[in-house]
């Protein structure tokens, strides 16, 4: 889906990153947008084309080399900058994808870093023995999946003078 108005889409998500933080600040709850922001995080920063809402296995799609490769887009907020922990949603190896990418939001929403996995590491740490987290429900630790995965984007932080 191509996205027709950019700039309408960036508005509406930044009203409901404001709307996000005072929600959490007010029940200590992130509000349930992670997973829309973080795909339009994702689109927005790799130019990736989101696909319809409820497409089975993956949210968009990237073109490399003349070939269409289905991503599946998890997403992670992470109101305090000093913990990084915690868990990835649900990834079904039943459904449809070639890749899963993880976007890193921070307390304001904005994505500090994204990385991405091949399906064929995924499916292997998830069938690992051992877990049943990880074997039934298809939940990897965000460590787990980082070990797996490449950086694919890191935003810059430019320090000021003091």
């Amino acid at each position: 889906m191509k996205m027709e108005e950019p700039d309408d889409v960036y508005e509406i998500l930044r009203e409901a990153k404001m709307l996000a933080r005072r929600y959490y600040h007010l029940t200590g709850k992130p509000l349930g947008v992670t997973g829309e922001v973080a795909e339009y995080e994702a689109s927005r920063i790799l130019g990736l084309e989101l696909e319809q809402a409820r497409t089975a296995g993956f949210d968009a799609i990237e073109t490399k080399d003349g070939i269409d490769l289905r991503i599946q887009i998890k997403g992670r907020y992470f109101p305090n900058p000093r913990m990084r922990g915690g868990r990835l949603g649900s990834i079904d190896l039943k459904q449809p994808f070639d890749t899963v990418m993880l976007v890193l939001l921070d307390g304001d929403y904005n994505a500090f870093q994204i990385f991405e996995a091949r399906r064929p590491d995924v499916e292997a740490l998830l069938t690992r023995p051992g877990s049943k987290s990880r074997n039934e429900r298809g939940s990897l630790g965000i460590s787990q999946f980082k070990a797996i995965s490449i950086l694919r984007w890191e935003r810059i932080e430019i320090s000021q003078p003091a």
